[in-house]
């Protein structure tokens, strides 16, 4: 099996898709295969954006992707800008379908980095979270969470849950330009606790290095 970095969030417009792009264009700076793939998509109306997204940068990183489309990068979509147990109307999740697909671009890299929708209890349907596709993937998590007020908060519960279900996570903290407290109002309380802050923007290659090695 391949190297599975599961991308997941503390919530939803927290920066997955850019951090994504950023954990690929890294991967692939050191001559490493790199894949993606986003097993579920929401308000999905004539393009799949976050699907097409990523899919132009997997296809400018690595040759063998060539005849890869967008279908095969996000397997299930709903049009419905919701969550997927909302979207689907509750319809049961595919499984096999997801696994196939993995399995399909699996062939094509080293380093497979899966894409989750919203946080991790954002519900799929009735027996499944977005948190359980990451056990199910047998993946490594990247924990994105924002750097406004309420930071400590939303990062500390979505840990709990990490730590409670054993998985292998690292946190990563993306900071936008209007986010000029938190050196101030939240910064402290992560180092005083011994969070290591390794920021999207300014330590992608040390967060690199800690997913491929976990």
């Amino acid at each position: 099996m391949r190297k599975r970095i599961f991308v997941t969030a503390t919530n939803t417009d927290i920066g997955k898709t850019y951090t994504t792009k950023l954990l690929l264009k890294e991967f692939a700076s050191r001559g490493i295969r790199v894949g993606v793939i986003k097993p579920i998509e929401t308000g999905v109306v004539g393009n799949t954006p976050d699907g097409d997204t990523l899919l132009i940068t997997v296809k400018g990183l690595n040759p063998e992707f060539e005849n890869i489309i967008v279908g095969d990068i996000v397997p299930i979509t709903y049009e419905l800008p919701a969550a997927p147990f909302v979207a689907s109307k509750n319809t049961p999740l595919d499984l096999d379908k997801l696994d196939k697909a993995i399995k399909k671009i699996e062939q094509l890299c080293d380093v497979l980095i899966i894409e989750g929708a919203g946080g991790l209890y954002v519900p799929i349907d009735e027996k499944y979270m977005m948190i359980d596709l990451i056990v199910h993937f047998k993946a490594t998590a990247l924990l994105v969470t924002h750097c406004s007020l309420g930071c400590i908060n939303d990062t500390l519960l979505s840990k709990k849950v990490l730590q409670e279900r054993n998985i292998q996570h690292v946190v990563a903290f993306s900071c936008r330009k209007n986010d000029k407290n938190f050196a101030t109002v939240s910064e402290p309380y992560f180092l005083q606790i011994g969070q290591k802050v390794l920021k999207v923007n300014d330590d992608i290659d040390t967060l690199c290095d800690v997913l491929y090695n976990l």
